[in-house]
């Protein structure tokens, strides 16, 4: 993506995701699933930092960036099946944020409207606004289903007076018509944020929200038993998956803004996003509020969130393999007999 040098903002990838094809937006082609990153971190109210998340996303991995990652047990190579392409990092201007977010939209929109699949590198949460109404420009307003990893709502009524912070962007949503409360599903909340009467707005706009208690009591199993029905309820167009990073317990996860005890495992999470690619129609994603400030000296936050997007392409992979008829490598690895 061409960068103005007076507008990039600091910390813009050098780099691809895994060694996937860089491209521009003129090269995309339906199907093709597009890496984007949002270095924005202006939205953030405790622990700045997330502008660098993209780039430490990029970089949390460990073996040679070739652009191919067979997974063992899936029999996929979801970087190549899919294909995978990245377009780099939107340039923002920093500090301002409405600027910054219809930056996002134009881009969002573009890559979803020529029938790529937006995959948002954040940021801090406030971007999730822009990606889902980039995304649902495209779909159809209203049309979008919406599951959302947090330990947050993010449902605020406002951001210290103002529109737009990462405490605000599924009321913003709601708000505009973009995607209904009924479309949405959240997973995870937890602590002691937000307060009752936005919990009782929420409750009003018919949106699903699963506390971690609702977790460990009922199942995690169950709770994305309804975000699965959820995202194919009715004439919905597909699903748009948002991850906050702090919905892990910040023991797995301590490079993030707004850390809260008590959260989900990275293992339960792994598995959980490959499922919703491989049981739902993903039309856009975002993986936001990864610090790595915060995360030193082992990375262990960037490398969680490199694999929670490599495991959400898997799942869509298996699926693209079984609407077209075809099963795994039969040289995956498979228990022993």
């Amino acid at each position: 993506m061409a960068q103005d040098g007076r507008r990039a903002t600091p910390g813009l990838a050098t780099g691809s995701f895994l060694g996937v094809p860089i491209a521009t937006l003129d090269e995309l082609t339906p199907g093709t699933v597009v890496i984007v990153g949002a270095p924005f971190d202006w939205g953030a109210t405790h622990r700045p930092g997330a502008r660098f998340g993209p780039a430490a996303i990029r970089a949390g991995d460990y073996l040679p960036a070739d652009g191919r990652r067979p997974h063992l047990t899936a029999g996929v190579d979801p970087l190549v099946e899919l294909p995978v392409v990245d377009v780099g990092d939107v340039p923002l201007p920093i500090g301002y944020v409405e600027a910054s977010l219809e930056a996002i939209v134009e881009v969002v929109a573009e890559i979803a409207e020529r029938g790529g699949v937006p995959v948002v590198l954040g940021g801090d949460h406030t971007i999730t606004f822009a990606g889902a109404t980039g995304v649902a420009r495209a779909h159809g307003a209203g049309r979008v289903a919406l599951v959302h990893f947090d330990a947050h709502a993010d449902t605020g009524e406002d951001h210290y007076g103002q529109l737009h912070g990462h405490g605000t962007p599924m009321r913003r949503l709601i708000e505009s018509g973009a995607v209904p409360g009924h479309r949405f599903v959240q997973i995870g909340l937890r602590g002691y944020w937000p307060p009752p009467e936005t919990v009782a707005w929420m409750r009003q706009q018919q949106m699903r929200s699963w506390s971690m208690q609702a977790c460990v009591e009922q199942g995690l199993g169950t709770v994305v038993d309804d975000a699965v029905a959820a995202a194919g309820a009715e004439d919905a167009a597909g699903v748009y998956v948002s991850v906050d990073i702090d919905v892990v317990d910040p023991g797995a996860a301590p490079g993030t803004g707004t850390p809260e005890p008590g959260g989900l495992q990275p293992r339960e999470l792994l598995d959980t996003v490959r499922r919703l690619g491989r049981e739902c129609h993903v039309i856009g994603a975002d993986l936001v509020e990864v610090a790595p400030h915060y995360d030193q000296p082992m990375d262990l936050t960037a490398r969680l969130a490199n694999r929670l997007v490599l495991e959400l392409l898997t799942g869509m992979a298996e699926r693209r393999r079984h609407v077209a008829g075809r099963g795994p490598d039969p040289d995956r690895l498979r228990p022993p007999v």
